[in-house]
Order: structure tokens, then sequence, then C-alpha cells
């Protein structure tokens, strides 16, 4: 007992160095004096982060006496997983970013949990439809979500009241409202209305606009009126309203939030950002509302999140399956989960609960993720996306690119990468 204490302790100190050469994998029963059967469970989650898996990790040892569970943290998880997935070194269990299922499920490296869905009678009306879409490929699902996000709209409350506004509630507010709240010094910036740094946003503002980034066959789908309706409002937010400059927060200085610090009346960011704004924002006053709806009451959000899942190489995946379930499926654990790491369950039934129901911050969340949309599953999405929309969508908010030039161009170096990425090897 002794000696598996001293290489517990071991593993604990070096977790993720040994866990990278594989020998950290799926250790089983047989190395334990103890008699339980011992899991494995990767992921890249550490300072707070892996004190909030270590807590789910020991209320559920503790919660029954045959399975035990060990939380490793990993560097560069994904590359060390595929290496340890062809040399028998796999974990148990997976902590998964969804958007990655589309591209690693076709390389045989996960498990499908269908049966066990089926076995134990698990309901899939409990948990957001688009989060179970994104651990999906050709009908199989893959696991179940552990998390849930979407952005939202949160506002500078004092800013607001101090200029007679209301949070807005369509794109014409919303730019009424930045142009309301911005202040130039001359050609000093001094306070944004409106926070425009992200263009990895495109998606959400093309919904609102009533369209979507893909068509059913695979190919670009925003080189179009929808398209050009999101441009043309950021061209007027940007160039003719000039109610925020590309560039602003990151000359604010190094660790300067600029929510935070009243230099940005609004911005899109999601449920991650609340506890940073309570610990760090003192005299900051915000609130949160769903995202403004496109010129047509189009609504959208971009639902994110995490899910677990086990590798195809688990030794145990009975075992990996039951702390899966315990902790996603059901009411009290996903709870738990949710005060713990102030996340959003994947599980629809604690977002029932009083702590998010009785809390005004958290019901513009629990609103927007019933039409919030997951990225397209298509395994060259996220190619797409980064090295085709999102490169021309940063030449046009620096007046380099016409509107016109930019969605052009991003639907032909978009279909490209598609095609190039359509198959996964």
């Amino acid at each position: 007992m002794r000696k598996w204490l001293i290489m517990m302790l071991t593993v604990v100190m070096f977790g993720g160095l040994l866990a990278g050469c594989g020998g950290s994998g799926g250790s089983g029963a047989e190395g334990s004096s103890s008699g339980k059967v011992q899991l494995t469970f990767w992921g890249d989650w550490g300072g707070e982060g892996q004190k909030q898996f270590e807590t789910m990790v020991d209320a559920f040892n503790k919660s029954q006496d045959r399975i035990e569970v060990k939380y490793v943290l990993q560097q560069d998880m994904v590359t060390k997983f595929l290496t340890a997935a062809t040399s028998g070194g796999a974990p148990d269990i997976l902590f998964w970013d969804r958007w990655r299922t589309s591209l690693y499920a076709p390389k045989n490296v996960l498990r499908p949990i269908d049966e066990y869905m089926t076995r134990d009678g698990l309901n899939e009306g409990d948990f957001y439809e688009e989060s179970l879409k994104e651990l999906t490929h050709n009908g199989k699902l893959y696991g179940l979500p552990l998390t849930v996000d979407a952005r939202a709209l949160f506002y500078n409350k004092k800013m607001f009241a101090d200029a007679g506004l209301e949070p807005p509630t369509n794109w014409n507010e919303l730019e009424q409202a930045a142009k309301a709240l911005t202040v130039w010094n001359g050609s000093k910036l001094e306070v944004a209305g409106f926070s425009m740094g992200d263009p990895g946003l495109f998606n959400m503002y093309l919904q609102q606009a009533g369209g979507q980034m893909m068509t059913e066959d695979g190919k670009t789908n925003f080189n179009n009126d929808q398209g050009r309706q999101v441009l043309a409002f950021w061209q007027r937010l940007l160039n003719e309203h000039k109610v925020y400059k590309i560039g602003f927060e990151e000359g604010l200085g190094e660790g300067t939030d600029a929510f935070v610090t009243g230099k940005v009346a609004m911005l899109y960011t999601g449920p991650w950002m609340m506890s940073t704004y309570n610990k760090y924002g003192q005299d900051l006053d915000y609130g949160i509302v769903p995202p403004p709806s496109g010129p047509n009451g189009g609504q959208g959000s971009v639902m994110g999140g995490f899910g677990l899942v086990i590798p195809q190489g688990s030794k145990h995946p009975e075992e990996a399956w039951e702390f899966i379930k315990w902790w996603t499926a059901n009411k009290d654990n996903a709870l738990l989960w949710a005060k713990t790491s102030l996340n959003m369950p994947g599980f629809k039934p604690a977002l029932e609960d009083p702590f998010f129901t009785e809390d005004p911050l958290w019901k513009p969340f629990t609103e927007t993720l019933e039409f919030a949309k997951t990225r397209p599953t298509h395994p060259g999405y996220s190619v797409m996306e980064e090295n085709a929309v999102i490169p021309n969508l940063e030449l046009f908010m620096q007046n380099k690119q016409s509107l016109d030039d930019t969605l052009n161009k991003a639907q032909e170096q978009g279909d490209k990468l598609l095609a190039d990425n359509a198959v996964v090897e």
C-alpha cells in the first residue's frame, strides 16, 4: 500500500510529464491493492480549473467504493492523446472540446456511447440538441456535454443610466447606443461605445442577419445578402460612427481589461467572464442581455462548450461511462459542478435550479442557449474560418479591403479549404 501511495504522489507531482509517455493511460485494477478499478482522466485545465475538476473527482470517488478516478493534467493534450491511442496508453476519460469530434471520430480513437445511453435509459432531451449534435458523427454519439456557453451582450449599467438609454434589443438600438456612448478626445478614443475587436464573431452576426456559414452540401454560404448586411453594419459602426478603433483594447496596457476599467461600454462575451468581472470590477455595475436581433428579427449566438468522452483505447469503458453519467446526467452532480466552476452545465434540468433561475445575470444566457447554434460539424470548418474568413475580415476592418472583395476572397479561399479537408485521414 505504501509503495502504491508513493507512486501516486509521484504522478501528482509529475503528472503532465509522465502521462505524456503513455504510462499513466488506462491503469487498471490489476495494480491496485485497494481492489478498486483505477481510471485515468485526462484534461488540460490547470490552476483553478484543475481544482474544480478535482472537486468533482473527489465527490465521485466518495460516492461509491468500486471505482477510483485520478485527474491528470496534460499540456498539448490532443497530440499526446493521439500518440497514446496508438501505443496502448490511452486514458479512460478525456475532457473534450466538442467541435473536435467531427475531426477525430473518423480516426477511430473515440468510443460511441449510444449503447450505454439506450441501456441506461438516458433522455437526449435533457441535453441541448446543438451540444449533442456537436458530439455526433455519422449518426453515432461520442460523449455527453459537460458545459454549454454562448455569447451575450454585457453593458455598463451606469453609462446607460447616465445617457438615459435602455439595453439594446436589435441592431438599430445597438448602433444608436454605441454611437451615444463613444467618447473621443480629439484624435484619441477615450471610451469605445462597443467592442469590435473580434472578427471571429462573424458567424453570430450572420445568424442574426438570417444566414448561416455553410450550405448543406459543404460549401461556404456567406457571400450573399446576409453577409453583406453584416459587413455593412460593421462598416457603419467602425467608419461612420467610429464607435471603436481596431487595436484599442490591446493599447490600454498589459493586464488592463477595457470593460472593467470603463473604457468599453458594451461587448459580446460569455459566462466565463462573470467571475473575473465580479472579482476585479469592484466599481463595475454591469448587466447582460441576449444578443440583439438582426434587421429582420433574426436571433443568433454561437454555442460552445466541452464534453466528456471515452477513448477507444480505454481499458475500462464501463466504469468510465459510470463516471461520465454520474457527472453529466445527474441534476445534483451537474449543479455541484456549476456552483464549483461557475460554468453552465450541459444537463438542462440543472439549469432549472434557483441558482440559475433567480440570478438575473444567468437568465440572459439560458435564454440565449435556446436559440444558439454550434459551429458546423464539417471537419474543415475550423480551418476555413481561421485561414480564410478571419484574415479577410481583419483586412476589411482595417480598411485595407472592400466589402465585396472581402466576401469574394473569403468564399474562394474558404471553399478550397473545405474541399481539401472534407475527408479526414
